[in-house]
């Protein structure tokens, strides 16, 4: 853990922590409040905030489409530049957060980008996408004109630095001609709102512009701006979008229709230089972060680059003369050099840390100062509002146009960096540990610093069936995941052996001597246990999908795959199959074959759950089976089952987390979104014809009025209770259900964590869970049946996980107890199997807790 710097924290810092120690100076009239230091995570470790996300909103971003916008975003187009278009207005709306401040607000957005592309040649406009609220997403690209020959030359220069970096590495013409890629992007927080405004000023200056120095940045670069992250966020004032995910989140899952619009521009646009634009830290915080730092990046690298840049950022946001006296404005901090700990860039789910492994070598999260969301918004008076507006404005301002001077000064030496980041992943070649030789000029590194890890040869993802019993769906849902993330993945079409192992034939195997080799290595491998690294994680510590994601995925350390029958893909072969004859068999042990269930349940074909956890379609729906199978990708099988029981098509009532609402939607379930504050409104259970409630977040029985706890604790009644977490315990409580003890964990806990599965319910579930505030169930009653246990000895295979001060809530207290336990039409889950709509492999679990909570009820009733 690091205790301290070789180089001191700077006196303005020492100063402004005495100010804020003494608390009144900092919280004077006009004064920001804020203390400089340390940064820690933002917001309760636990999510407990219930989910109203609109089913509208899910439905547009699982069935978003975005290969319409691939050509324009990945640069494959042979068009030239400028790229104009007019784009239609949008509808006034005078309620947009942003116009409070005195910001731009988003339906004022496409007539000043009009306005824009009349001003020259040299600002170009394309829509990207659209959110999950249905908003378009702009990119702005500001450059010399490029006619359409040079704009061919320039993607062409671009494929060769990352498909060919030695020869790049070599090539005269990329030193002469190729532009320097740099994406700005904004507002990705849609309550941080002053990164567009500035964007668009920035942009406005250098269209307009006739001096030396923009002729020679834009004759020499591209720069590419993201004008509003989150159009949905910024409209509505909240930091999430019409889904309530925290984009900022969501990189290693993608599941946004945002985020995936962002990735399509890291991947094609292959910036250098990245600012993503946020608020509010005061003073502004400048990335290059504190440990850990990802292991699976080029960290010499990037560290190298990001500080030179920070320095240049925090002297223009620091020469724009605002004090702390004057204005509530700190000095610029930049943590690696002005923290210990706290601000990491451990997990890629960050848009800097995701971009490094696109060949970004200078990425900064910036944190402009002075707060105006949340309660700022709704306390402070208007004029202070827009005040602290504008100098955030002109920050964000400052550190853009010092982040284009540094590229303009420094190109050479960010595009010979970046071709190095692909050459070693290509060539195989060891990482380059941070010190103070291998980075001269960055002050302060210490062992404290080095994060490496050894790449294995390969990975190889088997077909379902071979030594697995893992879904085939999951498997190709994993390759079709790597493929959009720029991984290269090869098929062998026939069996062929590699580190004395034999492999079947239509495996799929991820050649790590690969450019992009970091990002192939940061979803598939378990992670690292950095529990004593550090005393406190910004947020998730691990996240893997060769984990978590229901495939199998095996690590090969070492051997050749020289003459391996082995065959570049574009996309995973499809897996949907119906036999001819007989009844069918669908498992459940993926999302894709619970969606297709409910396909089936909705149209009303008559479906039976089989002993095996698996469910039958008789062979009058083979129609509606082959419909299925091919909209969701699933394989059915013959059978001679009859089956048991039937299953009916269920409605949830859910008080759960947005990432918990988007999965069951994501798995076909129809949910009502609850919680306190609507059952206190008057809730017509009968009316929503709920089958079943899952509770996690948001709900609280104490504090429901009495006339909507007797109305929920007559639902409970007669129909299954899913709880998750503290909150579902402290329900089952309340409600008298299972006769457990509920036991917190570290509420800052999160990871991958082993456990074995002993129940229906989980039924060939993965060995690995995920956790974030960790709970176990102690003390079983009478009729209470443990599901799944955490493993015995440490469970923590890769996060950040430590016991309390009083040697409680470590996962050394959770060896062996119970994780989901089940009894009375009820289950409890302490582990996390949707978060964040991540864990793809876990997903099922829950699935069938709600099927079998809801039929045991619907059972006992009839009874």
């Amino acid at each position: 853990m690091r205790t301290t710097r070789s180089v001191p924290a700077r006196p303005a810092l020492i100063a402004a922590l005495t100010l804020a120690t003494a608390g009144s100076l900092l919280l004077a009239p006009g004064a920001a409040g804020a203390d400089p230091l340390p940064v820690t995570r933002e917001g309760s470790a636990v999510d407990d905030r219930a989910a109203r996300g609109p089913a509208s909103a899910a439905r547009r971003a699982l069935t978003a489409d975005s290969s319409a916008s691939s050509a324009s975003s990945t640069g494959t187009t042979t068009r030239g530049y400028p790229r104009r278009q007019t784009l239609s207005p949008d509808a006034h709306n005078p309620g947009d957060k942003s116009l409070k401040l005195g910001l731009i607000p988003y339906h004022a957005i496409a007539p000043k980008l009009n306005a824009l592309q009349r001003l020259g040649e040299r600002v170009s406009v394309e829509v990207t996408g659209r959110s999950a609220g249905g908003h378009r997403l702009y990119l702005v690209t500001v450059t010399a004109p490029e006619s359409a020959r040079q704009a061919r030359a320039q993607e062409r220069m671009r494929g060769l630095i990352e498909n060919a970096p030695a020869a790049a590495a070599k090539s005269s013409e990329i030193k002469r001609k190729y532009k320097t890629p740099v994406f700005v992007n904004g507002n990705i927080h849609g309550n941080e709102w002053e990164g567009t405004d500035a964007s668009l000023k920035v942009i406005e200056q250098l269209a307009t512009a006739t001096d030396a120095k923009t002729r020679d940045l834009l004759a020499h670069s591209r720069l590419y701006f993201n004008i509003t992250a989150n159009p949905d966020g910024r409209i509505a004032g909240t930091r999430a979008n019409a889904n309530g995910f925290d984009l900022n989140r969501d990189f290693v899952t993608a599941s946004q229709p945002e985020t995936r619009a962002m990735r399509q521009i890291e991947i094609g646009k292959q910036p250098a230089v990245l600012l993503d634009l946020h608020g509010y830290v005061n003073g502004t915080l400048i990335e290059p972060t504190t440990p850990p730092h990802g292991e699976n990046y080029e960290y010499d690298l990037f560290l190298k680059n990001s500080y030179a840049n920070a320095l240049g950022m925090e002297s223009a946001v620091n020469a724009l003369g605002y004090t702390p006296a004057k204005d509530g404005v700190e000095a610029a901090q930049i943590p690696f050099r002005d923290q210990e700990e706290g601000w990491d860039d451990w997990p890629p789910i960050f848009t800097p840390q995701y971009a490094a492994f696109h060949g970004t070598v200078a990425a900064h999260t910036v944190e402009i100062p002075l707060a105006v969301n949340n309660e700022e918004y709704d306390e402070l008076p208007v004029p202070e509002l827009r005040r602290r507006s504008a100098v955030n404005t002109a920050v964000a301002g400052a550190a853009i146009h010092a982040t284009l001077d540094h590229v303009r000064e420094h190109r050479g030496t960010l595009i010979s960096d970046q071709i190095e980041v692909f050459r070693r992943g290509a060539a195989g070649a060891a990482q380059v540990p941070v010190s103070p030789r291998t980075v001269p000029g960055v002050p302060g590194i210490g062992p404290e610093d080095v994060y490496t890890t050894t790449f294995p040869r390969a990975y190889v993802i088997p077909p379902a069936g071979a030594r697995t019993q893992r879904s085939a769906p999951a498997a190709a849902r994993l390759v079709d995941h790597l493929l959009a993330n720029g991984v290269r993945v090869t098929r062998a079409t026939r069996s062929f052996r590699l580190d004395g192992r034999t492999h079947p034939g239509g495996s799929y195997v991820v050649d790590m001597h690969q450019p992009k080799r970091g990002m192939a290595n940061a979803l598939l491998a378990d992670g690292r246990d950095i529990s004593g690294k550090v005393s406190v994680m910004y947020d998730i510590s691990g996240w893997s999908l060769g984990s978590l994601w229901g495939a199998t995925v095996e690590r090969v350390p070492s051997g050749s795959l020289r003459g391996a029958p082995l065959r570049v893909i574009g996309e995973a072969a499809p897996v949907a199959h119906v036999p001819a004859h007989g009844d069918l068999r669908l498992r459940l042990t993926d999302p894709r074959e619970i969606a297709a269930l409910n396909s089936l349940l909705r149209q009303g074909v008559p479906v039976r759950r089989a002993t095996d956890g698996s469910v039958i379609v008789p062979a009058s729906a083979r129609r509606e089976a082959r419909t299925a199978a091919r909209a969701h990708d699933v394989p059915f099988t013959a059978t001679r089952q009859t089956g048991t029981a039937p299953l009916r098509r269920l409605r949830v009532a859910a008080a759960v987390t947005p990432g918990e609402l988007f999965a069951l939607r994501e798995m076909g379930f129809e949910v009502t979104p609850v919680s306190t504050a609507v059952l206190n409104a008057g809730f017509d259970w009968r009316r929503s014809g709920a089958d079943v409630l899952f509770v996690s977040a948001g709900l609280d029985r104490a504090a429901l009025t009495a006339p909507a706890r007797r109305a929920l604790d007559a639902f409970l009644a007669g129909h299954g209770l899913v709880g998750r977490g503290a909150t579902g315990a402290a329900l089952n409580a309340a409600a008298g259900r299972l006769a457990v003890k509920p036991v917190e964990g570290n509420a800052d806990a999160n990871g991958v964590v082993r456990v074995t599965n002993s129940g229906a319910v989980t039924r060939d579930a993965p060995d690995r869970g995920f956790v974030y505030a960790p709970l176990w169930f102690t003390d079983p009653g009478p009729g209470v049946r443990v599901e799944q246990s955490y493993a015995t000895g440490n469970p923590l295979v890769s996060g950040h996980w430590r016991q309390l001060g009083d040697g409680t809530g470590g996962p050394a207290a959770a060896s062996g107890q119970a994780s989901v336990v089940s009894g009375d039409r009820t289950v409890l889950f302490g582990t996390e199997p949707l978060f964040r709509d991540h864990p793809k492999g876990e997903f099922a679990q829950v699935a069938r807790a709600l099927f079998t909570v809801a039929h045991s009820a619907s059972v006992k009733e009839s009874g």
